[in-house]
């Protein structure tokens, strides 16, 4: 365990290395700061829109679930990487020629001053909550491996993750979700290999797994399942592509950086799924009882550590530690980010118009980074209350927020962004209807009243009441909210005086390509640079790992490890030398 601990400490000295190193490149600015001057690379943005979708959540809540549920869990990521597809055919590029620096500015742009104050004040809260559960997440992880108390690790990590935003904003937590991306594919390969060797292939596992159906266990109506299956991806379409969460491609240098960001997205939620589930899936075969080995220290919530049960089962003394790094990679590229975009929407789009319309980009930087202090200090906050919710599954609680709290923001957000013709007041109306939507979902629409109204034979289990509650507030949320932001279009009038010219360039920029600026390519080879030389210290000390006395096979994951993060740096370095070679070429 001492061993484990000091892999985890290493990595996060390292990670906040990388927020001191980029801070050069955070600049005065507070385009800078918040997007990074809309200056990066696609592999950097689709690193940071894939990580975004990714957190200890998945190693918790959503391995939890398909320790008990089987293979239904997929469907939430696959339907991630169908949003990611979409966003990089339609969305991800018209999202970056908003030419904002928060994505409420774009929703100033389409909806006008009012609706700017509405959504500045409807999506941070939902954001706050949301990162609180990603880090109540980290924490149980972490409590089941160290034995440390769960309202410490809370702090602790909240506060390292303040650290690395506060110094390095939008470049310091790009970078950083890069690197952990790299660390965290490399970890579950091995574990994923390990875990397939184990059961002797996928056709055992299929066979052994210990669900009745492909459903998984405790259903009774396919006719749900399907249901459920086919709506998660409107959910999740909506989830990915809209106004709000156009953060993503907000930083990519120019319309075509956006697009391929997105495409990568698309390729790494396509084939990560499969490779983070394999674990927890072999472990319901081999060890049946995983779901309570942890029940000391977590609990009802003991199900979400068995992950965490197969690697210290399975694979070699030192890669807990490394698992619990790619953990704490995977929550605070999800934490870092949603702290930087909340603290960017606050300043530029409250602040700055309302609190203090002369402030210059000098103050608006020092008021960002005390605004970026409060909301970690809220999302640690809202953590330690998850964590006294006791009874709250964390895949059951991360599916209601993301349906009942964040839907009803996101509809009018969605179809915004290609239904032209509504009024400006469709936006702050579409939000009300859409949270009695919720309310109704939640509190009059019960499981038991559904089961009345179909004269059902046999009830609902708590499965199945669950995923109907889910269900019913995605089709609420499309038919009716969404229904009732396309009638709006009857009500429309076209805007004169200065509203029609604000709407009229809004448009134009959305379908004129942003171009690449002259002297990007200096930023281009100091990101590669960079980058490629702190992944190269990482992998190596990776590598160093094979040293821990275990068997060959285990010091042979080490190395795999290593050698994957080093070739990534490798290669980062060779293309920064090679533009280099350019540009200096160029200028003789």
């Amino acid at each position: 365990m001492n061993v484990d601990m000091l892999v985890v400490g290493v990595y996060f000295i390292f990670m906040i290395a990388i927020g001191v190193i980029f801070k050069r490149f955070a600049g005065s600015s507070t385009s800078d700061y918040f997007r990074g001057g809309g200056k990066m690379l696609w592999w950097m943005v689709g690193s940071t829109a894939f990580m975004t979708q990714f957190s200890a959540w998945t190693f918790t809540g959503a391995a939890g679930k398909a320790f008990t549920d089987g293979f239904p869990i997929m469907v939430v990521f696959m339907a991630n990487a169908f949003g990611f597809l979409l966003s990089w055919l339609f969305f991800s590029y018209r999202f970056r020629q908003m030419r904002v620096v928060t994505p409420i500015e774009g929703v100033r742009r389409r909806f006008g001053a009012t609706n700017e104050q509405v959504f500045t004040w409807a999506t941070m809260p939902t954001s706050i909550v949301y990162t609180g559960i990603w880090l109540n997440g980290l924490a149980l992880f972490v409590s089941a491996v160290f034995k440390v108390d769960i309202e410490t690790t809370i702090v602790v990590t909240g506060l390292i993750v303040l650290f690395i935003s506060v110094i390095g904003g939008a470049w310091g937590v790009v970078a950083s979700d890069f690197v952990q991306m790299v660390v965290i594919m490399a970890v579950t390969v091995v574990c994923a290999v390990a875990a397939l060797i184990k059961i002797g292939g996928p056709s055992n596992l299929i066979e052994q797994f210990p669900a009745d159906s492909i459903m998984g266990s405790d259903m009774n109506y396919s006719l749900l399942f399907v249901s459920w299956f086919i709506f998660m991806f409107v959910k999740q379409l909506q989830n990915i592509n809209n106004m709000q969460d156009s953060y993503r491609f907000l930083t990519a240098k120019d319309s075509t950086n956006a697009r391929k960001a997105a495409l990568l997205a698309f390729v790494l939620m396509l084939i990560g799924p499969a490779i983070w589930f394999l674990p927890p899936w072999v472990t319901a075969v081999i060890y049946p009882d995983a779901a309570t080995v942890h029940a000391a220290e977590l609990g009802k919530k003991a199900a979400d550590a068995v992950y965490l049960v197969f690697v210290e089962n399975a694979m070699p003394v030192g890669m807990v530690g490394l698992l619990m790094s790619a953990v704490f990679a995977a929550t605070m590229s999800s934490m870092d980010s949603g702290l930087n975009r909340n603290s960017g929407i606050f300043v530029r789009n409250f602040y700055a118009p309302i609190i203090d319309k002369n402030a210059d980009d000098k103050k608006l930087m020092r008021v960002s980074q005390v605004v970026t202090l409060c909301f970690g200090g809220l999302i640690i906050l809202v953590a330690l209350f998850i964590n006294s919710l006791r009874g709250l599954s964390l895949f059951d609680a991360m599916m209601y927020v993301s349906t009942l709290l964040q839907m009803p923001i996101l509809v009018p957000l969605f179809f915004g962004i290609f239904i032209k013709k509504t009024p400006d007041w469709a936006a702050w109306a579409t939000l009300a209807v859409g949270i009695i939507v919720s309310y109704l979902v939640s509190f009059v629409i019960t499981a038991d009243v559904v089961a009345n109204w179909l004269n059902l034979d046999t009830p609902f289990t708590g499965r199945e009441a669950k995923d109907l509650k889910v269900l019913l507030g995605i089709m609420g949320h499309l038919f009716i909210t969404g229904g009732f932001f396309c009638l709006t279009t009857k009500f429309y009038k076209a805007p004169v005086g200065e509203r029609k010219q604000e709407l009229t360039e809004f448009w134009d920029d959305v379908s004129t390509p942003v171009i690449e600026e002259p002297g990007q390519d200096e930023y281009d080879r100091q990101q590669r640079n960079m980058l490629g030389k702190l992944i190269l210290v990482f992998g190596a000390l990776v590598t160093l790992m094979v040293l821990i006395p275990n068997p060959f096979w285990g010091r042979m994951a080490f190395v795999f490890c290593g050698a994957v993060i080093v070739t990534v740096g490798s290669l980062l370095l060779k293309s920064a030398k090679q533009a280099d070679k350019l540009t200096t070429s160029a200028a003789s």
